[in-house]
Parts: structure tokens; C-alpha cells; sequence
């Protein structure tokens, strides 16, 4: 009589115990845990967790019998694993299930990729500034545009180069007027540049690479100019470039150490060149000077076929059998992160939706950090050095030499990152810099796509968002999850996916009937 019946589907023990102790009855699925016939997938831990819960309660046999009186009613709360579990147009108004349908709009890297270019014409904002640029490979014309982005960006990684060859001081990227001077002060001891002496063996490349390099970026930033009066910008295939033989030359430079002898006069043109491209190009700083760009299967998850590639030919070959448009994405790497004792980490952030009309956005203020098991270097692109996923991550052994502050688990919780950066002289980054910008970078992810979710009023879903961040701290945006996983990998992850689930009853139960109650660490950010 009070729609206080529940069904859960998958390895959610938390989930389950917290809606017993408000009162809740469990209906328990048909099949012995299968929906549609699939059968549950539980993992490591939560199985057990979740046997020792159903094995070792008191009161096990009452709530086997409670679930066996109501198994032939409607369940209210419907928790599963998937989407596809339940079909949403057969549910009635008043079920509440934690899942949209059509979410792949930003929850595939292909729909993210796709649809972020919509932003600026729904919130009058710039994608570039929080997600790395981004072209599915399959369709013709994003093939091309990302040839042509190859290009330009080599030509703009040699100026780099030209300059570091001769000795002159770095460009500061990070010191432009949008970056609070928090995020400037970047202790270098904390932040090696990775990249190998362009002091190499042999007599250095011609000045004339140079000059070659600084034509296309001027003639690239003269058309970044006219792109906003007459729309489009010409083509560089139309500048006269020989492009292979110029990243022939390039690969050279940037991978192999050959030597670059820049004049004087072109290395004043390069340092003033680069500092305009720098007001118009939001990615020049984190894009850093060997063109790495990252391969990604469109719509696989748990960093699954994901392979970090420096050569446009390479990337190419690789995605030569895609048959679809959306099959392959690539997507430029961020080549100057933040980096904690050498290694890189990227950030899993929570935040749930409650309703996409009016759109309706959490925020969770925990969130937790995974980190590489190698140190971090870009002479070599293998995945224990470059992929943070908990699942690539467990494949690779320790490191040699690991730095001895950096966690076993390879997890650390915001807070413990708040600590490291108050030590290394950034206390303000995290709330001045971070958060703010993970928060504008969630909302204009799904402003972007909300005309594509299918809305539904009793539904609401939790997302998990994975961030890198410059050197500036400034956060990139890489990916999107629909059902973030609640296996707890560590002691950090066991707290605060607990945590976030508790808190997430808490907006979507408990506040239907009290909207003063205690929503944990969900702050509301959004709401149209």
C-alpha cells in the first residue's frame, strides 16, 4: 500500500541494505537474478559483500519471506546495471528507475565527440576549452579535417621545438588572463617536461624547416582570423605544403633528436607567433610539441582497445577497417598534465541527473584519483604510462623505482590530493580552479545533448566523469559513464562509492518527501 517494494538487479549491496533499513521489500528478480534471461554479473568483492549480506542477516529468512509475498507486485524502485534491463515505455509513472534511455548521446565517446560541437550554438560556449578535440574517423570529412589538424598541429609542435632547441625561456601558457594565478605557480620539480634533448646526433635539420613551419602557422592563424567574418578557414591542403616530407622532417625532430638551428629572427617570430596563436587556440598549452593523439573505439568502455599513437600514418592504419562512421575516434592527448611524483592520474567524478526537463544536475564533492602504475613519459606510449583505468592498470606490475609517497592501490581521495597540492604551494587549485571547471565541463556536456535523452519523469541516473588536468589545472574532459561501476577497487573507492550511494537516495527517496532533507555531498548545480 505504500509502494515501498524494490528490485534490484546486479551487485549492489549497498543499494539493497540501505532500502531494507528505510523499510523497503525487496521483490527479488525471476530466474534466480536474471533479467531478460541474462544472468547477474557480480565482481570480487561486492559477490562477496553481497553474499555475506544475504548469508550472514538475521534477518534473511523474514526478508526471503517478505520478498516471496510481494513477488507478484509492481516493484516502485527498480535499480539495475544497465539500461536495457527494462523497457522504460512499459513502466508505470510512478515506478522510479535509475536509468534514460538514448543516454549514448554523451555516454559513447563517439556521441560525446559528435555532439559537444553543438554547445556553442545552446550555451554560448566553447568546447575546446575543457574537451580535447575530437573526429570519428569513419566519416569522410572528419578524416580530413583530422589530417588537416595533424598537420598544423606538427607545424606548431616544431615552433615549440625551435624554440627549446636554442635554449629559450618556455612560453607560459598557463599565464593568460582566464587563468587564475593560483594554477601559474607550477613547481617544476613536480612537473618534469618529459621530453627528450633535441640536441641529437648528426648536423641539425635546415633553417629552412623552420621557415616552413612558421608559414603554415601564419597563414593558419590568418585564417583564424577570417573565420570570424566569412565563416570556414581556407584548407592547409591548399597552403603548397609537402606534408610528407615535412613530417618526415618533423618525426625527426620531435621523436628522434635531430637538431634545429632556428635564426635569431625566426626564433622572435616563433616566440611571438605562438604567444597569438596562444589567444585564439584554447589546447596549444596541453597539447605540447610531439603530436600524440589517443585511439579509441567509439563505443567500448574500461579503456578497451585504447592505444596512444604519434604518427598520423600509424593512426590511419589502424582505423583503416573502420565500416562505420562513429567505430573509431581520435582524440588529441593531453601531453602537459598535471602530474603527481612523475606519474599521471586522472580524476573519476559522480554527479547525477534528476529530471532533463527541467534539466536538473548534482555535483558529488568526493571523488577519488587513479593513477598510473609507470612513471609518466612520452617516449613511450604503452598503457601503464598513459592509461589510468582500473582495468588496464591491474595488468601492469609496479614500477621500479615507484615513487614511495605514491598509494600501492594506485587510489587517492580528493582530499588527499587537496593535501599534495597545499604542499607543493597550491592550496587554492582544487576550489578555485578544478572543481569549477569539472562543473562547467558536466553541464555543457549535457546541455549539448538534451534534446537527444529520452526524458522520463520518474527516472533519474548517476554518471561518472573521468578528468585529466593541464599543468594550470585546468581539467579535460576524456569520458562519460553510464552505470559507473561500484566495485570498490581499494580502501578509497570501498568509502566513497558507498558513500555516493547512500547520498544518492538521500536526492532521489528521501527528498521526494522531505526537500529540506540532508542530500550528503550533492550540491545541486544546475537547474533550468
Amino acid at each position: 500500500q505504500e509502494k515501498m517494494i524494490f528490485t534490484v538487479q546486479g551487485p549492489y549491496p549497498v543499494i539493497r541494505s540501505l532500502l531494507r533499513a528505510r523499510g523497503w521489500v525487496e521483490r527479488k528478480l525471476p530466474g534466480a537474478g536474471r533479467v531478460g534471461g541474462r544472468p547477474e554479473q557480480h565482481h570480487g568483492s561486492q559477490e562477496k559483500q553481497l553474499e555475506e549480506e544475504e548469508g550472514c542477516d538475521a534477518d534473511a529468512v523474514e526478508q526471503g519471506e517478505a520478498s516471496r509475498l510481494v513477488r507478484d507486485q509492481v516493484p516502485y524502485f527498480i535499480w539495475t546495471n544497465r539500461c536495457g534491463a527494462v523497457d522504460c515505455r512499459l513502466l508505470r509513472q510512478d515506478q522510479v528507475l535509475n536509468h534514460y534511455a538514448q543516454v549514448g548521446a554523451f555516454t559513447t565517446k563517439e556521441g560525446l565527440c559528435l555532439n559537444l560541437r553543438n554547445l556553442p550554438w545552446v550555451d554560448q560556449a566553447d568546447p575546446d576549452t575543457f574537451f580535447p578535440r575530437c573526429y570519428r574517423l569513419g566519416a569522410v570529412d572528419e578524416r580530413q579535417a583530422f589530417i588537416e589538424d595533424f598537420h598544423l598541429t606538427a607545424a606548431r609542435s616544431l615552433l615549440k621545438v625551435a624554440l627549446e632547441s636554442a635554449g629559450d625561456p618556455p612560453i607560459p601558457w598557463a599565464g593568460s588572463a582566464m587563468v587564475p594565478a593560483v594554477a601559474q605557480r607550477v613547481p617544476r620539480s613536480h612537473i618534469p617536461h618529459p621530453m627528450p634533448s633535441t640536441a641529437g646526433p648528426g648536423p641539425p635539420l635546415p633553417p629552412q624547416l623552420v621557415e616552413e613551419a612558421l608559414q603554415v602557422c601564419e597563414q593558419h592563424l590568418g585564417s583564424l582570423g577570417h573565420q570570424d567574418i566569412d565563416g570556414d578557414p581556407p584548407s592547409p591542403r591548399m597552403m603548397g605544403t609537402d606534408w610528407d616530407c615535412f613530417l618526415r622532417d618533423y618525426y625527426r625532430v620531435a621523436h628522434e633528436g635531430a637538431g634545429l638551428a632556428p635564426s635569431g629572427a625566426q626564433r622572435e617570430r616563433c616566440r611571438a607567433l605562438l604567444q597569438r596563436l596562444a589567444g585564439r587556440l584554447p589546447q596549444l598549452g596541453m597539447e605540447g610539441d610531439r603530436s600524440v593523439w589517443i585511439l579509441k573505439p567509439g563505443a567500448k568502455s574500461r579503456g578497451r582497445g585504447i592505444v596512444c599513437v604519434a604518427q598520423l600514418e600509424e593512426v590511419l592504419r589502424l582505423a583503416a577497417p573502420s565500416v562505420r562512421a562513429g567505430e573509431w575516434v581520435v582524440q588529441k592527448y593531453v601531453e602537459r598534465p598535471l602530474l603527481i611524483f612523475g606519474t599521471k592520474f586522472d580524476v573519476r567524478q559522480w554527479f547525477l541527473v534528476t529530471d532533463w526537463n527541467p534539466l536538473t544536475v548534482w555535483f558529488y564533492r568526493k571523488s577519488y584519483l587513479r593513477f598510473c602504475s609507470q612513471p609518466f613519459s612520452l617516449r613511450h606510449l604503452d598503457p601503464a604510462r598513459h592509461l589510468c583505468n582500473v582495468s588496464i592498470q591491474k595488468q601492469c606490475g609496479p614500477a621500479r623505482g615507484r615513487h614511495p609517497r605514491l598509494p600501492p592501490d594506485q587510489t587517492w581521495s580528493c582530499r588527499q590530493l587537496q593535501a599534495y597540492l597545499a604542499q607543493v604551494g597550491r592550496a587554492g587549485a582544487w576550489h578555485q580552479v578544478m572543481v569549477p571547471g569539472m562543473k562547467a565541463a558536466v553541464v555543457g556536456a549535457l546541455r549539448s545533448a538534451q534534446d537527444l535523452v529520452r526524458s522520463r519523469k520518474g527516472s533519474f541516473e548517476l554518471y561518472g566523469a573521468d578528468f585529466v588536468f593541464g599543468e594550470d589545472c585546468q581539467p579535460w574532459l576524456l569520458e562519460i559513464n553510464a552505470s559507473p561501476t561500484m566495485a570498490p577497487s581499494s580502501a578509497v573507492t570501498g568509502r566513497l562509492c558507498a558513500s555516493v550511494q547512500r547520498d544518492t537516495l538521500r536526492v532521489v527517496i528521501d527528498r521526494r518527501d522531505n526537500p529540506t532533507c540532508p542530500t550528503g555531498a550533492f550540491e545541486l548545480i544546475y537547474k533550468e
